[in-house]
């Protein structure tokens, strides 16, 4: 499988975790992607004030840290009504068991990846952040993009995407945050 040739020199990554070791090597996989501008915050409330004060494209957080984790920030991030709650969130986790992942996914995650990770599986959850970015969904319960991946043409049932649902619950208003946000990442071009 050939990887896609994604231009990252100007997008901004904010690396979340409280190894230090472990950010400094993901701050090397992406500074060897072409990342230039690579923020870093040891810790969740670190995390807040980084992405306030710098608007990243992505974050790469560990799931668990002290004081606010992975699930914690997530939810805050997403919960927040600021641009950033749309920010692509990569969740870096040693823990795998299903209802781990199944975690980071309902607090809106967009990618989790397992430890050890590689450069190749890290260029891989980043390129599918950029090229196939996924409609965030608003309910009572959840916000943040669309857990499910894959929609089957073959399905016809009353909660098929894109039916009206009455479910008494409104969307946003004209004036607030919309249900989608683009991309800033620029020079996408997929090749396989």
């Amino acid at each position: 499988m050939q990887l896609p040739h994604l231009d990252l020199t100007g997008i901004r990554i904010l690396i979340v975790d409280d190894n230090a070791n472990m950010r400094r090597i993901l701050r090397t996989m992406v500074a060897g992607f072409g990342v230039k501008s690579i923020y870093e915050a040891e810790d969740g409330a670190d995390a807040l004030e980084e992405i306030s004060r710098n608007d990243p494209d992505l974050i790469i957080l560990d799931w668990l840290m002290p004081l606010v984790n992975g699930n914690e920030l997530t939810r805050r991030i997403r919960t927040s009504h600021a641009p950033a709650c749309f920010v692509p969130i990569i969740a870096v986790t040693a823990h795998t068991q299903k209802r781990r992942v199944m975690q980071a996914r309902d607090s809106g995650v967009t990618e989790v990846m397992c430890k050890p990770i590689s450069a190749r599986a890290l260029y891989l959850r980043i390129a599918n952040c950029i090229l196939n970015q996924r409609d965030f969904v608003r309910t009572k319960g959840f916000f943040g993009p669309d857990r499910r991946r894959f929609q089957n043409p073959n399905f016809s049932g009353d909660e098929r995407r894109g039916q009206p649902v009455d479910d008494g619950y409104t969307l946003d208003g004209q004036s607030e945050l919309p249900q989608s946000q683009p991309s800033r990442a620029s020079g996408e071009s997929a090749t396989g």
